[in-house]
């Protein structure tokens, strides 16, 4: 049974943006932040998931419906959450999609969608935020990578390269916006029983598969990550920057 989430004082009254915040880790991410009764904001492109989701938190959060592969449409929603909330003090580059894809398959219009849905809207993302954040002082970003390229994770080439870039993104913009107080890290997921994952990939022998990789036997939930997260978004973790935070159970 899950344990209760911890409270981070630091956090209430906080202007929290997530994207990709409808569903599964995303929507885990809202919950726990609106726990610490932050301002919630989350951008997504699934309304009927995200008005489920407004229901469950009882509308303690606002909702922009966005698709994040179009960059003036996510600026354009940034900035109306930060007309409601304020200028962001943590954003959660959540978004992304693992959907499988043979190398064979692969051609330029597929590549180029995949890192927009799974890495380019997370630089224009944290571009659109610093200047708010650095008038205020600091800030915290917080990108979710995955664990798929380091386990050396075969059958989505152009997510895992994706996710391979999140890291370096993560490391480069935590050197730029550094001097400004931003801090900049990854969360590294392993494989996150979402409902998603449980419909669409998993099978008994997948699941024997990965209890036996994971150093810990028991499968992660989305909770997980979200414990991740608020940490990260914290002042608790005010000297972390540039790092790569696994929740893997030890499978990498």
């Amino acid at each position: 049974m899950a344990q209760p989430l911890a409270t981070y004082p630091s956090l209430k009254g906080k202007a929290v943006v997530v994207t990709g915040g409808a569903s599964g880790i995303g929507a885990e991410i809202v919950r726990a932040f609106v726990a610490q009764n932050a301002l919630v904001a989350f951008i997504d492109r699934d309304a009927e998931a995200a008005g489920a989701l407004l229901d469950a938190v009882k509308g303690k959060a606002v909702f922009k419906n966005c698709d994040l592969r179009d960059i003036p449409a996510l600026q354009s929603a940034l900035a109306d959450i930060a007309g409601v909330n304020g200028a962001a003090d943590v954003l959660v580059n959540n978004a992304a999609r693992d959907d499988r894809h043979d190398w064979r398959d692969v051609n330029p219009h597929y590549w180029d969608e995949r890192m927009h849905t799974n890495l380019r809207h997370m630089f224009f993302a944290i571009q659109a935020v610093a200047p708010g954040m650095i008038a205020a002082g600091g800030g915290s970003v917080v990108n979710i990578g995955s664990n798929s390229w380091h386990e050396l994770a075969g059958g989505f080439p152009a997510y895992a390269t994706a996710k391979a870039g999140v890291e370096g993104l993560t490391r480069t913009m935590a050197r730029e916006l550094g001097p400004h107080r931003i801090r900049v890290n990854t969360v590294v997921p392993g494989w996150i029983m979402t409902p998603r994952q449980l419909e669409l990939w998993m099978t008994p022998q997948k699941e024997a598969a990965q209890r036996a990789k994971q150093c810990l036997p028991d499968l992660i939930g989305p909770e997980a990550v979200a414990r991740m997260v608020l940490f990260l978004a914290s002042d608790d973790a005010a000297a972390c920057t540039a790092g790569a935070f696994p929740v893997t159970a030890g499978s990498m």
